[in-house]
Order: structure tokens, then C-alpha cells, then sequence
């Protein structure tokens, strides 16, 4: 007996388009499709996809009950045995659309469901609700996850126990599970704790949350001596994107002068970011950094002056890591130019 599967991949993985593609609608293809070969080639034989399901990002995010209701429609009428989602990586709107969508064929239709995707991902957040397999942040990635992915879909279709998160590969989901370990406690603490003192790598057993909370500085006293600097992870950038910021996961962010700069006009200046319609902060840039305002502010005394140099990434789909190291690096640039405070914008 074969299993039947239905696949769900966005437009970049079905080898439509990018970003500028984006915005087609769901559509049913017979068989696999990109990613799907190396699930069905993992399956050996034992299950198979016999539709897959495509359907742009931007799409899913504006369109979001229709394309539910249609694709929906299609897996009930297959009556798959399964439905698999992805893997999308760190790509967000892709995470959020491969949940969402598997959280409604497992709650409506009682199909059984997996996706795949980065930890960061904002489709991680459904992980109580579905199993994710945890992914590498980039498409670089799809060798390991589509075998753990194809494994877990596999043990899930033949109805067999799935073991805890740390042995079948889905992210932690609350729930608690047994198992015998091979060596004793005692053992496995003396073992991470040598690890730990020869700088070695270990894995602790009992991670503990990581709370990210930055204490406020004091309050600035007098604006009207005070050099306030731009910053943006809306992706505003000269026209051309000299520094090739990427759309979406950025591994870099630029830095650019706009001394004498009274307002970022669309002649210009333009957006990198591929995570929103890009139509308005490309109409007028100032509506993502704010120039022309803070310019209106230093002629009035409200400021002392806007600094010359402002700082921009994409923050589309790029890893919390990336991002903290982007402003580590660049705030010490604005510390040595005697910046006072930092407004950041966002999208």
C-alpha cells in the first residue's frame, strides 16, 4: 500500500518566480514538484505525492480565507492520507501560510498533518498546534530537512508512536515524553560539564527561555542639543540598491550618507525589503525614514541637528542573531560620532 500525500509549496519552490511573482493564486499540479522529489525519493516507495498545491506568498497573506476555502476544496476532494507543508525555511510569509494552511486541513478535515521551518520563523509560533520540524534558516538546508521530514511524515501515516521532539527532529511543543537514555545522569552531567570547561560543544537537557530585555537609558534632557540619528530594517536604500541588500534573510545592512539630504525622493531612493507592497515607501521614502520631518525639526530648534549617516537593513525573514550583530556593529559607529538617541523604523 502507498500513501497518498498532497504538498504545499509557495512560487519560488515551484520554480514560478521571486517576489515579482508573488502574487499568483493557488493552482493544483499532478505529482510532486520542486521539494517534493526528495520527499517521495525518501518515501521509497511507501507513500507518494499525487498533487501538489502551489500558491503565492503575498497571495496567501492578502487573500487568506480565499485561498483556505480553495485549497481546502482540493484536499478534501483528493482525500489524501496525508498533507505535508514546505519546508519554508526563515521565509515568514511562507512559514505563516504553510501552518496556517495545515493547521486548517488537520482541524477541518482530520488530516493528519507536518511542515517544516527555521526556529525564528513567525509560522513556529503554531508549533503547540502542529508538528514543525526544525530547518536550517536557508534553502541551503533542504538536504537535511526533507529525509527528517519525509521520516517523521512517514512513522505519522503508519500511525506509530512518535517519540520526544529531540529524537524525531519537530520543535519542543509543551508536551512531555519518556524514553530510556543510554547512559546514566550522573554520566551525561560530568560529560557536559568537561565539554563545557574545554570550550567544547554540549547540549544541555534542560534548556531554560532566553529573555531578551534591554534597560531603557535615561530620558534625553534637551532634544534642542541633542544629534539623533535614522536607523531602518524597512530596507530603504539608494536607488539601485548599490549594496545589494537583500530582499528577504539580509546578511548585511548599509550605511549612507544624506548630508545635505532635505527629503528622500522616489528619484532616488527606494525600498529593498520583499515582505510588503513596496508601491508606497517607493512613492515617497521619507513614509519608512523619515527625513524630511527630522529635517523640519532641526530648522525649528526641536533637535540639535539629524546625524549624516543612517543605517538600514531588511528585516524580512532575517535571523534575530543577524540583526543584533548588524547593531552591535553600527552602534558603536554612532557612539563615535557622538550620537545622543536612535529612532528605528520599522514597516
Amino acid at each position: 500500500m502507498s500513501y497518498k500525500v498532497v504538498h504545499y509549496i509557495n512560487q519560488f519552490f515551484a520554480n514560478i518566480g521571486g517576489e515579482e511573482m508573488a502574487h499568483i493564486e493557488p493552482e493544483l499540479r499532478d505529482g510532486f514538484v520542486g521539494p517534493g522529489m526528495a520527499l517521495n525519493n525518501a518515501w521509497k516507495g511507501e507513500a507518494e505525492i499525487v498533487k501538489t498545491i502551489v500558491c503565492g506568498d503575498s497571495y496567501f497573506a492578502e487573500h487568506e480565507a480565499a485561498a483556505k476555502e480553495k485549497i481546502l476544496g482540493w484536499v478534501k476532494e483528493i482525500k489524501p492520507d496525508f498533507f505535508i507543508a514546505g519546508p519554508a525555511f526563515n521565509a515568514g510569509r511562507y512559514g505563516y501560510a504553510c501552518a496556517t494552511i495545515a493547521c486548517a486541513v488537520q482541524d477541518e478535515l482530520g488530516i493528519p498533518v507536518l511542515t517544516g521551518m527555521y526556529e525564528e520563523n513567525p509560522g513556529a509560533d503554531m508549533k503547540n498546534k502542529i508538528l514543525i520540524v526544525a530547518t536550517a534558516n536557508s534553502a541551503a538546508g533542504m538536504r537535511k530537512a526533507a529525509p527528517v521530514m519525509a521520516a517523521l511524515a512517514l512513522k505519522m501515516m503508519k500511525g506509530e508512536k512518535i517519540g520526544a521532539s529531540c529524537e524525531e527532529g519537530y520543535m519542543p511543543n509543551g508536551i512531555r515524553k519518556n524514553f530510556f537514555e543510554k547512559e546514566i545522569g550522573a554520566k551525561r552531567a560530568v560529560n557536559m560539564l568537561v565539554n563545557k570547561l574545554n570550550d567544547k560543544p554540549f547540549t544541555t537537557e534542560y534548556p531554560m527561555p532566553s529573555f531578551d530585555r534591554v534597560a531603557p537609558n535615561p530620558a534625553i534632557k534637551d532634544l534642542s542639543k541633542a544629534t539623533i540619528a535614522l536607523c531602518t530594517s524597512g530596507g530603504i536604500v539608494p536607488k539601485g540598491n548599490p549594496d545589494h541588500i537583500e530582499s528577504s534573510s539580509a546578511s548585511h545592512y548599509g550605511e549612507y550618507d544624506i548630508t545635505g539630504v532635505d527629503d528622500l525622493t522616489s528619484d532616488k531612493y527606494e525600498t529593498a525589503h520583499g515582505g510588503y507592497d513596496p508601491v508606497y515607501a517607493n512613492e515617497d521614502p521619507d513614509r519608512v525614514l523619515p527625513v524630511d520631518v527630522m529635517r523640519e525639526f532641526e530648522k525649528e530648534g526641536k533637535i540639535g541637528k539629524l546625524h549624516n549617516i543612517f543605517y538600514t537593513t531588511v528585516g524580512n525573514g532575517t535571523a534575530v542573531a543577524s540583526a543584533k550583530a548588524f547593531a552591535a556593529e553600527y552602534a558603536q559607529k554612532l557612539l563615535q560620532a557622538g550620537v545622543h538617541a536612535v529612532i528605528m523604523t520599522s514597516t
